[in-house]
């Protein structure tokens, strides 16, 4: 009997407005697929207990989808060893999570309220470690989804992390710096009290970079009274590691790089034309290290539309949309009427013809449409710098189509990587020369290349480096929980 299928079922039937939620999002059909395929292999109550915990998340979509992901790129892991399936479903409950409000005064005196998080989603491999993002679309789910991606990402850098996320529904775009400062510090008055070296150490994300940063931390050694590395993207001169800010845009072409030579293209990205979406550090820093490489970048974008340069963007173009994103803080249609440019409004890179796609922005951007015209225009590869961009039908169509695929826990995890070895120069009182962390992050991304290619192959799915990915992440966090018992 099908036991979970029919739970699932039935849990759907009892509330149809959950029904609809769920169809809406596409999260029920993934759920009940994996079950036809799966539930059958394990005892009912397995099965039954797994199913109650996926409805418990029923309301969380994006969380469900990289839960959706795991199970598929696992299935022959997990009907092989009930152990693994028993250790899933402790996997996918975070150890605590953290809700608290965040009141703050702008600039004439009014008092805002926001919600802030902290999900600290796993501490089997070391302090909890991820980012924080400020945006208004940030909820729980999301920042559960984005702590789940970071367990495993953080397992396959190699360096002992944990994995948490947190963030703010809070927008610093138009806000002034003096606002964003009191943002910040009122944020760390109620995390101060959940992190710190050993236990929880935050980074950036989307809306958080250096100023923000720095607000944070200022205002964590006010209320501690201790300079320790409580954060990690500091300043090089207070406690930082130099790369830091570049390390997941050039950690994603470090990576796109071994793995478009081991497809047999031997002179690498060398001479391909890229699109790129975002224009934040990602975006930014993944440009540059593809112009090192011999490589164009042909556009970037943001939440207004698409920056397109026929003949490429060059290191003055680039120089002038990082002085636009980085200080003034402007929209990608503040430099449109530059000669060499073109804007496109309302519009994604998507649609431009490119040798290799680098979705940099956020989650599921990239969809089936979008897949649909990289195919037809000649993308060999698609290059993941975001966190989850692309939907699972597009990754279907590109998967069909041949498309080479570089997933966002592989191919973005240089960022956190370089934090880790920001975390090992605080632990030491060290500085390392930029030369000496940019080393050591090339290392690293062919390193988890290599790992990734051999799990792929080992569960008989050569060169699906997402499901190597998957694979090889999950064996090493469900090894160590097995080894430290039913905690």
């Amino acid at each position: 009997a099908r036991r979970g299928t029919s739970d699932i079922k039935a849990i759907l039937s009892e509330d149809p407005t959950d029904s609809e939620y769920l169809t809406d999002n596409h999260v029920d059909r993934a759920m009940l697929t994996w079950s036809d395929s799966v539930c059958d292999t394990v005892d009912d109550g397995r099965c039954s207990v797994l199913t109650q915990a996926l409805y418990r998340d029923r309301t969380e979509p994006e969380f469900l989808q990289t839960v959706h992901e795991i199970m598929v790129s696992t299935e022959s892991l997990l009907m092989e060893n009930p152990k693994y399936f028993d250790v899933f479903q402790r996997m996918i409950e975070p150890e605590r999570v953290i809700t608290f409000r965040v009141p703050w005064v702008d600039d004439n005196g009014r008092t805002h309220v926001n919600r802030g998080f902290r999900v600290q989603m796993s501490s089997t491999l070391g302090p909890y470690k991820g980012g924080l993002r400020f945006h208004p679309t940030v909820n729980l789910s999301i920042l559960k989804f984005l702590a789940f991606e970071q367990l495993f990402k953080n397992a396959l850098t190699g360096v002992s992390l944990g994995a948490g996320k947190g963030g703010a529904d809070f927008d610093p775009k138009g806000k002034s710096d003096t606002e964003v400062m009191r943002f910040c510090q009122s944020f760390m008055t109620e995390l101060c009290k959940h992190i710190g070296p050993g236990v929880d150490v935050p980074a950036g994300d989307i809306g958080v970079g250096g100023r923000e940063i720095g607000y944070l931390y200022g205002q964590y050694k006010r209320l501690t009274g201790r300079f320790e590395g409580a954060l990690t993207g500091k300043g090089p001169t207070w406690g930082g590691s130099h790369i830091r800010p570049e390390a997941t845009g050039y950690g994603a072409v470090y990576f796109s790089e071994h793995m478009m030579r081991g497809a047999g293209h031997v002179k690498g990205l060398e001479g391909m034309r890229a699109a790129i979406s975002g224009s934040g550090n990602v975006a930014q820093f993944a440009a540059e290290k593809l112009l090192d490489l011999g490589a164009t970048p042909m556009t970037f974008s943001d939440s207004g539309g698409t920056l397109y340069c026929e003949t490429g963007f060059t290191r003055d173009h680039l120089a002038l949309i990082q002085d636009l994103k980085n200080n003034k803080r402007g929209r990608l249609s503040a430099i449109a009427d530059v000669p060499e440019f073109t804007y496109l409004p309302e519009s994604t890179p998507w649609g431009m013809s490119c040798d290799v796609a680098f979705p940099c922005a956020t989650q599921n951007e990239l969809k089936a449409e979008d897949a649909q015209n990289l195919v037809a225009n000649g993308c060999m590869a698609v290059v993941e710098g975001a966190n989850m961009p692309t939907t699972p039908e597009a990754y279907q169509c590109l998967k069909e189509s041949g498309v080479l695929f570089g997933p966002a826990k592989a191919a973005n995890a240089g960022g956190v990587g370089v934090s880790g070895l920001e975390m090992a120069q605080n632990s030491g009182g060290l500085s390392w020369t930029r030369e000496e962390v940019d080393s050591q992050l090339k290392d690293m991304m062919k390193n988890i290349y290599d790992e990734t290619s051999a799990a792929a192959l080992r569960v008989g799915q050569p060169n699906d480096l997402r499901t190597g990915a998957d694979v090889a992440a999950f064996l090493r966090v469900a090894d160590a929980m097995i080894d430290q018992g039913c905690v």
